[in-house]
């Protein structure tokens, strides 16, 4: 039989109305093996489950929310490019870096070099930094191998994740660069991301398609090709879009009904449009537009007037954000973006897991998935306030304490 559990005497913060907090002093959570069976006033609580209880926990008035998710992240590399973080610093942008082979070509290079142990041992201490921090599901997309073979090795590898107590979600990024053996032959490696795609998916190693359209990667009408063939598998499409200039790419990924377009500094009106016509979530990454100092802000007013939901995440990867806090994400989107607390936290809750087509988490309410958070902390804004402090007390994370 599923064990009943009580987790009381908490400030539950649900996230369970479409704006504010859903703040409940003195609530309480139950769990029956990894889903929430209640949520709210310990008061309110039924005697007949109350009943049903078979162990309970005492958390002392601690703030819970619903497990953290980074909905955006390139976990699965070889190497390191801390020498191009320095070219930056010395006046180099990052087009002229990956025009001269540094960049993602850097990174598929040390991929390539590296076997599924390194990766595999690599990954997992990433992964275990963003779970100190309240991480419950992650997204991993490929792109650093670029042949079916080496792709396949990531997404492996992303998919092993799932053994450290976390839900994981894959995306193929096959078109995320052009690797060196189809130099001049963009056209012909377009044709080649999608002919693996059948493999990849009948292997059990994707979720979803992704691709990089932008000036120095993909056009939309090879990004098109990349998302016809994903939807002749049923695939469900995301974008990095409109991150270095506008290419019209949040427009073709609302075409396809894309889960989310991710970057979006130089998103325009159409694209906004388009995005809001077809529930397209609009993922931020602060720490991309921290790390390349951009100073193009993605159209936060448009987006909020329009109603698109906004998410946040790491983009961690070598290259443009190699951070690995979230809490250091929620923080950037309020200073950056100027995005509130509220919007913040739900940007790492109920709209990344709409980033990931996932609607049993995000939120604390009966039925959805039982993964939240305990924090030290007495107000839910505090998680965005400070800094280089880490209040986490516990998570639980499919209704099981994470040791």
């Amino acid at each position: 039989m599923t064990q009943t559990t009580l987790w009381r005497d908490a400030q539950l913060v649900t996230l369970t109305p479409a704006q504010g907090w859903g703040l409940v002093p003195d609530g309480a959570l139950l769990t029956e093996g990894e889903r929430l069976r209640w949520a709210g006033p310990l008061a309110e609580l039924p005697a007949e489950w109350r009943a049903s209880v078979a162990a309970e926990q005492g958390l002392d008035g601690a703030l819970v929310t619903p497990g953290l998710i980074d909905c955006h992240t390139h976990l699965v590399y070889g190497g390191e490019r801390s020498a191009e973080f320095e070219l930056r610093l010395q006046g180099a942008s990052y087009e002229e870096i990956a025009r001269a082979g540094g960049g993602i070509r850097a990174t598929v290079a040390a991929t390539r070099a590296a076997d599924e142990a390194q990766l595999a041992r690599g990954a997992a201490a990433r992964a275990r930094a963003l779970m100190a921090e309240g991480l419950t599901t992650l997204e991993v997309k490929s792109g650093y191998g670029l042949s079916l073979e080496q792709e396949a090795k990531c997404l492996r590898v992303a998919r092993g994740l799932a053994g450290l107590g976390l839900s994981v979600r894959t995306t193929y990024l096959g078109a995320h660069a052009l690797p060196p053996e189809f130099e001049g032959r963009q056209d012909d490696y377009v044709d080649a991301v999608c002919a693996w795609m059948p493999q990849l998916h009948q292997d059990g190693l994707i979720d979803a398609v992704d691709a990089f359209c932008e000036r120095i990667a993909f056009t939309p009408a090879q990004t098109r090709r990349v998302f016809e063939a994903a939807r002749r598998l049923n695939l469900p499409v995301k974008l990095h879009a409109e991150q270095l200039s506008d290419q019209g790419g949040a427009q073709l990924a609302a075409e396809f009904g894309a889960l989310s377009c991710d970057h979006l500094e130089y998103l325009g009106e159409a694209g906004v449009r388009a995005m809001a016509a077809a529930g397209t979530v609009a993922v931020l990454l602060p720490g991309a537009y921290y790390f390349l100092r951009e100073t193009q802000l993605p159209p936060m007013a448009a987006l909020r007037e329009a109603g698109v939901p906004i998410a946040l995440a790491t983009d961690h990867n070598p290259g443009s954000s190699p951070g690995l806090s979230l809490l250091l994400m929620l923080n950037m989107a309020c200073t950056l973006f100027r995005m509130t607390p509220e919007e913040a936290l739900r940007g790492l809750t109920v709209n990344a897991a709409r980033a990931l087509g996932l609607a049993d988490r995000g939120r604390l309410a009966a039925g959805m998935r039982a993964d939240f958070c305990v924090w030290d902390a007495a107000h839910p804004r505090e998680l965005a306030y400070y800094f280089g402090r880490n209040p986490l007390r516990q998570t639980v994370a499919g209704g099981l304490p994470r040791a």
